[in-house]
């Protein structure tokens, strides 16, 4: 069985030098051969599993996590993040993203409580919310109730200035659909807004929670049942169903404690800039590369990305 350990830095601060290259290697329990993906950025290791790390089971896992600890102390603190997985079916064909701080750098809910001078109190649930320290179905319900009578056209405003694209979103969906993916936004956020951003970085499709709107404004309302952690789950299976592909064939990602359902099926799950109960049930974690870090992780070099 092969391995394949894969460094990632951001573009723009490229960390991946030979200096790194070398110490990686050391940590590896056998050598490695070097492919370097982007020049600075990013590369992978390949190299032969061997003892619990070649069998099948819980105990190939717990190793290959203990291989990828072990380069990501090696390299004392770099701003890189590290990836062990085995070689075979890295490619992924379905890509299931959050939006909100996964997709964006920004949650939508709280841009739009700024407009009423509300941002600090709904961003503390908000961040509650997201760390799994209390449920989502209600915390969303009690944020948006604070939302009512809000003109609903300042979404417009709040998308023109204040939301932007994380950095990658877009060539990450570009790369995965040139190369005959599918790929679906499931927010826990709102439609008004993942509409936009499912035009803005050419998804295939977008599924979030409905705004009530009456007499043009918001009425402090969702339209029930909430897409909260298990129905983004059961649209990660359904998207597989659909397309006749196994979970092994999927990635999901997000940051938040309601992406851990769909994270956990993945084929690869990944937590994306998370809170730390995410990262820590995570397959990969992304801490300092931007969202092309997956497509490193699957594989593809950076010449091989499609415009975004």
């Amino acid at each position: 069985m092969t391995l394949v350990a894969t460094l990632v830095s951001n573009p723009s601060a490229p960390a991946v030098d030979e200096t790194v290259l070398a110490a990686a290697r050391a940590a590896l329990p056998v050598p490695a051969e070097a492919t370097v993906l982007a020049p600075g950025v990013a590369a992978d290791l390949v190299f032969a599993a061997d003892g619990a790390a070649a069998a099948d089971g819980p105990a190939a896992g717990g190793a290959i996590r203990a291989i990828e600890d072990a380069v990501r102390a090696a390299l004392r603190g770099r701003p890189i993040d590290v990836f062990v997985q085995r070689a075979a079916g890295r490619r992924k064909r379905l890509l299931v993203a959050d939006m909100d701080s996964t997709l964006i750098g920004q949650e939508c809910i709280d841009e739009l409580a700024a407009e009423l001078g509300l941002k600090p109190k709904i961003a503390a649930i908000t961040e509650r919310a997201m760390r799994g320290e209390i449920a989502f179905e209600p915390a969303l319900r009690e944020r948006v109730a604070l939302l009512a009578g809000l003109d609903a056209g300042v979404v417009e405003t709040v998308w023109r200035e204040r939301i932007r694209e994380m950095p990658g979103a877009a060539t990450l969906a570009a790369t995965m659909r040139a190369n005959g993916g599918y790929a679906a936004i499931v927010s826990g956020g709102f439609t008004v807004f993942t509409e936009r951003v499912a035009a803005a970085l050419g998804f295939d499709e977008h599924n979030a929670n409905e705004l009530i709107i009456e007499a043009g404004r918001l009425a402090g309302r969702v339209t029930e049942p909430i897409l909260g952690q298990d129905a983004k789950r059961e649209r990660l299976h359904a998207l597989a169903a659909r397309f006749g592909l196994s979970l092994s064939e999927t990635l999901a990602v997000g940051d938040g404690a309601n992406d851990l359902a769909m994270i956990r099926d993945a084929g690869l799950g990944v937590a994306y800039r998370a809170k730390p109960a995410v990262a820590a049930e995570a397959d990969a974690r992304v801490d300092h590369g931007d969202l092309t870090a997956l497509l490193y992780f699957q594989g593809y070099r950076a010449a091989e990305f499609a415009g975004g």
